[in-house]
């Protein structure tokens, strides 16, 4: 008897286009529609895009089963979709509504004209008796064609037990052409007020919901340009060199290892390593940095980036989903579609939304039929649909999404990608920001910035000796001796007997000379005399430089001194910061002296020194449990945990996966001036997005007591169910055109 291992299935991240979706109570039901697939672990539904992100082991077929159950059409968006396809399927929505926008107001309008000059026929009249059933029957037949999505939509939300947007519209408008029916029918038993025909009111109000959507599709539309633009840079095929000869095959063919030729002005197709030619490539969209960077044999380069003056050949290191762009993509999406905590409260208040105004609707009906003046048929049936036309909730539903939207595109053209929405709110509270020293404010590429000989030694060899000795090392600023080294061109010795002696230093004989490279200790563990030169030693060592001793035969003949230098931006970042009313503290593994130094140059305050890489998170959590709302800035493996630690992680995208991984933000550039931006960016978010929800409650705040009749007793006045459509068309197109001010938002 044999057993069979079986595996688990792979869990998959699935993005659904979904199509029908008008409102906040539009995205629950699609929530829980694909919450109850098996298999479904995550959902998370974009209304400013129309799309939803699922994770888990779910049936692809089954997700849009579910979908198109609940009352919404849905296809299955696989890899890169092409930005000429995107913008067509967006012009051609808003044609459609625009077409059944006009369409409906073609005929409201011609009744409303014809009722104006008084040349329509009294509804009991013998020629009334004919042409009113007729106009019955041709309305119902524009509702069909204009408003058939709200009516379908509102059906299927009344069968999975809910109510959104379309159940108001359907309510409002089909009672608007029900009661004139009865009108007609029973004309000769109704108060003469309440023989009053809303047909054009019904179409007009489908006109107007029509046109604030279309007008909202236009809008939202220029919210996904960055997401676009990302899309955009990746070119459809490549050039690759196979059996000898260069073939153009499409993207999706290209395998890993594989050898790709870029010419002069060519988008290059995937990421990978150069490994012959030089050139200057534009990486600017991807990390906002003007200038050209240069590329040379062993150079990465990423996938979208625009190649410029030279020619190359490169090796594919990650293709189709794993590369740089394809990732981007994927972390600006994600961030668009996360909630933070500002946009839960809207949700929450949205579900209670739409039946809370049903219920207003049919006690305003009550209250009128009751209380009213005659006909208070009439009367009641006009306030109740008013209140259910001017109370749909799409401002509500769109005010955070469409806010975080157009932020997150604007952070990813400014080379600032946001990874978590939450970051986007909680980056403006910050209160304390801290930053690693190494590649966060310095460069992180340690070089050699003094020479100095103290015997009958030239410069060139005490380079030589340090730099031959060091060539068997791996310590880290081995690499920038050696590199002093080639750049001078001075050319090697032979070394025997080498021996790396660790935290000190290394030993090795050159020419049959015993040499020492290495810091104070070493020269004190080897008894070399090396205490007339202490203070040289720490005046470097107050610059921020490192030295070390060289020795040949026991004796002191000169001192190396390697120094990591800030970043140009690094000391104007820190004000800007400063300006912001931020704490600043650096915390580093270094020594006191060197980190004072550095802290010093860049204008920070606060230094912690000699910190593990494992109490760096410790460090965060002490701030928070003193009050403070921490962000960590860092690059390296060792950030990691205190990234994960800290409210905000900010890493520079220059650094290690792991750290880019453990952050919110993600800096593509090593640029610090990115973090005040960020914040500033934040701010501006939520202060657009409390705008636009102050804006929708106070619209629906005020406006269903004035739908409602509130106004009638003290000023004899009623809301027209056709205002009250277009009143709440347009506040849709208000929070999105005020989410859209956001891409212009100067950050710092």
């Amino acid at each position: 008897m044999s057993t069979e291992k079986t595996s688990e299935p792979t869990a998959t991240e699935l993005r659904l286009s979904i199509l029908g979706m008008r409102c906040a109570g539009c995205v629950s039901a699609v929530e829980g529609a694909l919450q109850a697939v098996p298999g479904v672990a995550a959902v998370s539904v974009n209304f400013a895009d129309h799309s939803a992100q699922v994770k888990g082991i779910a049936d692809p077929d089954a997700l849009i089963k579910a979908v198109k159950e609940a009352g919404f059409d849905t296809a299955i968006m696989e890899g890169f979709e092409d930005p000429a396809d995107q913008e067509a399927q967006e012009q051609q929505r808003f044609r459609d509504l625009m077409q059944k926008a006009a369409v409906a107001a073609a005929f409201g309008i011609l009744l409303m004209v014809l009722e104006h000059f008084d040349w329509l026929p009294e509804i009991g009249s013998p020629t009334g008796q004919w042409f009113w059933p007729e106009a019955a029957l041709f309305t119902l037949a524009i509702m069909a064609y204009s408003g058939w999505h709200f009516y379908s939509g509102a059906y299927k939300s009344l069968t999975l037990g809910q109510a959104n947007m379309d159940t108001l519209i359907a309510l409002g408008t089909g009672s608007a052409w029900i009661y004139s029916c009865v009108v007609i029918d029973y004309y000769s038993v109704l108060p003469s007020l309440a023989k009053h025909a809303y047909f054009e009111a019904a179409v007009i109000i489908l006109a107007f919901i029509n046109l604030g959507n279309a007008l909202e599709t236009l809008a939202r539309g220029k919210t996904s340009t960055a997401i676009r633009q990302l899309i955009g840079l990746q070119p459809r095929t490549a050039r690759v060199i196979r059996n000898g000869e260069d073939l153009d095959i499409a993207i999706e063919q290209v395998g890993l290892g594989e050898t790709i030729r870029v010419r002069p002005g060519e988008k290059i197709p995937v990421d990978g390593v150069l490994i012959e030619g030089h050139s200057n490539v534009d990486e600017s969209m991807l990390t906002g940095e003007p200038i050209p960077i240069e590329k040379t044999v062993g150079s990465e380069v990423v996938a979208g980036t625009m190649n410029q003056s030279g020619s190359f050949l490169f090796t594919a290191t990650r293709i189709g989903r794993d590369t740089a762009l394809a990732q981007i993509i994927k972390s600006v999406r994600q961030a668009q579609s996360s909630k933070p905590e500002i946009a839960r409260l809207a949700d929450k208040i949205s579900s209670v939304f739409v039946p809370a105004v049903v219920a207003i609707s049919v006690l305003t009906f009550i209250s009128w039929y009751a209380l009213g003046p005659d006909p208070s048929l009439g009367y009641a049936f006009v306030t109740s649909m008013t209140v259910l036309v001017i109370a749909c909730p799409c401002a509500l539903g769109l005010a955070t999404p469409i806010s975080v939207m157009v932020a997150v595109g604007r952070a990813a053209q400014s080379g600032i990608l946001i990874r978590k929405g939450d970051a986007l709110q909680s980056a403006g509270k910050i209160t304390c920001l801290i930053l690693d020293k190494t590649g966060t404010v310095t460069e992180g590429k340690p070089t050699v910035s003094t020479i100095e000989k103290w015997a009958d030694y030239d410069e060139d060899t005490l380079l030589k000796f340090a730099a031959s000795i060091e060539s068997g090392s791996e310590h880290p600023l081995a690499a920038s001796v050696l590199a002093a080294a080639e750049q001078r061109q001075i050319k090697l010795e032979k070394v025997t007997e080498f021996t790396a002696i660790a935290g000190h230093g290394v030993s090795a004989k050159i020419n049959d000379q015993s040499v020492l490279f290495g810091n104070k200790a070493l020269m004190d563990q080897q008894g070399v005399k090396f205490t007339r030169f202490d203070n040289k030693l720490e005046k470097l060592s107050a610059l921020g430089q490192t030295p070390m001793l060289l020795a040949v035969d026991h004796k002191i003949v000169g001192v190396i001194a390697v120094s990591d230098p800030i970043k140009k931006d690094s000391a104007s970042a820190v004000k800007a910061l400063t300006d912001l009313g931020i704490r600043i503290i650096m915390v580093t593994g270094d020594n006191q002296i060197t980190a004072h130094a550095i802290a010093k140059q860049a204008g920070i305050a606060e230094v912690r020194a000699q910190v593990l890489p494992q109490d760096k998170a410790a460090v965060v959590k002490a701030l928070q449990q003193a009050g403070e709302i921490v962000g960590m800035v860092g690059d390296g493996i060792n950030d990691a945990p205190a990234l994960a630690q800290a409210d905000v992680g900010f890493a520079i995208g220059t650094g290690t996966d792991v750290a880019i991984e453990s952050a919110d933000v993600v800096i593509l550039q090593g640029s610090l001036l990115k973090v005040p931006e960020a914040i500033a960016l934040s701010k501006a978010t939520v202060v657009n997005i409390k705008q636009n929800l102050i804006g929708a409650f106070f619209y629906n705040t005020i406006s269903i007591p004035v739908a409602a009749g509130l106004l009638y007793p003290l000023f004899g006045m009623l809301l027209n169910p056709m205002i009250a459509g277009l009143a709440m068309a347009m506040s849709s197109v208000t929070v999105v055109t005020n989410a859209n001010r956001l891409r212009w938002t100067k950050l710092i």
